[in-house]
């Protein structure tokens, strides 16, 4: 079996350096001369349209590394709830559409850039997640009536939830994506819109360690819940063990 190619072989610079640069641009709200500006006070002699080329070269990579190793954990177990929503997005003076979805702990798994945002666009945007991420509980969606024509169809009717406030947590999670669009004083190109976003959306799952409160951890325990459901953080059975969290938790009942 043949060793895949080194991807930085032909770069003189290193792949740790690429690799900083490439995420000191997507996490941050910074432009291509403030991050070349960064570098040069840490003795990093790099130009913007070099930043340009290694997000454009390396950020797609990087995020499906991040991606890869996130999702087949996730797949271990079956999801709460989904949130849904999409939000206008200016390109060229035209309307269009990111769709996103996000999940009971505020995770982004998926991002979807349309044109429309019709029966068609969220079918597709739903099909695309549950290949990716399995089936949840439960979707919360806001009152578009492409949701309801969507999970109709492929059958997920009764797993809709429509109120008022249920939906904030992934109209939070666009807030982000809305700064590190300013930043880049917009998108030009529909193509460039997906690409981002989806690279932004992993990246910053990344470096998102949202940790649950107490109360959420006692309701898992009263429902019966015995998989680990809190990510990035130890297991979830040694916390059970844990004499300061038991104690807790007895002084809580």
């Amino acid at each position: 079996m043949t060793k895949p190619a080194n991807p930085f072989r032909y770069f003189n610079s290193s792949p740790e350096v690429i690799r900083l640069v490439v995420m000191m641009y997507v996490k941050y709200p910074l432009s291509l001369r403030n991050v070349e500006d960064l570098l040069h006070e840490r003795g990093i002699d790099v130009c913007y349209e070099t930043v340009r080329f290694w997000w454009n070269r390396f950020g797609p990579m990087f995020a499906a590394e991040i991606r890869r190793k996130r999702v087949d954990r996730m797949r271990a177990y079956t999801h709460w709830r989904w949130h849904l929503d999409e939000v206008y997005v200016k390109i060229n003076g035209e309307m269009h559409y990111l769709w996103r979805a996000v999940d009971h702990e505020g995770e982004v798994l998926e991002s979807f850039a349309s044109k429309t945002r019709d029966k068609a666009a969220a079918l597709k945007f739903i099909k695309r997640m549950m290949k990716r991420h399995g089936r949840p509980m439960a979707i919360v969606t806001d009152g578009l009536r492409s949701y309801g024509a969507a999970l109709k169809e492929i059958g997920n009717a009764e797993d809709q939830e429509v109120g008022r406030w249920l939906n904030n947590r992934v109209e939070n999670s666009h807030q982000p994506f809305r700064r590190r669009e300013r930043a880049m004083l917009r998108f030009r190109r529909m193509k460039t819109l997906q690409k981002f976003a989806s690279v932004h959306g992993t990246v910053h799952n990344h470096f998102n360690q949202v940790q649950q409160s107490i109360a959420e951890l006692k309701r898992a325990i009263d429902a019966g819940y015995s998989r680990p459901i809190v990510r990035d953080t130890p297991d979830f059975q040694a916390l059970l063990h844990d004499p300061a969290f038991v104690a807790l938790v007895g002084n809580n009942n």
